[in-house]
């Protein structure tokens, strides 16, 4: 018996959030339709003009804001930054560098290095387990 395969599709929102876009910014036909995993994945590899400009100007999503920044999305919002910000903006906010985003990016940087420091924690620990032969 031969089982058909069945085209696997998203919603246009899944699809924006797994291109890194704005759905608002997309083109009507993008946000209307649906996609299937072969058209996401040749976007992914040939992106069209209008998701080349997305990515490159804007606006952005705030999880592409936030990584751009160098902040949590939590981050973000205590700044006072709810809505989606081009690239310009984001320079822009990089040039003044506010008093909550100098703040953020040191909290960011301070949850890196625990992360860091726990995950080198763990390896070690896994090695002296694999090195312990009563284990």
């Amino acid at each position: 018996m031969k089982s058909h395969q069945t085209t696997q599709t998203m919603k246009p929102a899944t699809a924006a959030k797994k291109l890194g876009v704005y759905l608002p910014a997309t083109p009507a036909e993008f946000q209307e339709g649906v996609v299937s995993r072969a058209e996401l994945d040749e976007l992914q590899a040939n992106p069209p003009e209008w998701l080349r400009d997305l990515r490159r100007e804007g606006p952005h999503p705030r999880p592409v804001v936030a990584a751009r920044l160098g902040v949590s999305i939590a981050g973000l919002a205590r700044g006072g930054v709810t809505e989606p910000l081009t690239t310009e903006q984001i320079e822009a906010l990089k040039q003044d560098r506010p008093e909550w985003l100098e703040k953020e990016r040191a909290t960011q940087a301070g949850v890196r290095k625990e992360a860091a420091r726990l995950k080198q924690r763990d390896a070690e620990r896994a090695g002296r387990d694999d090195a312990d032969p009563r284990h």
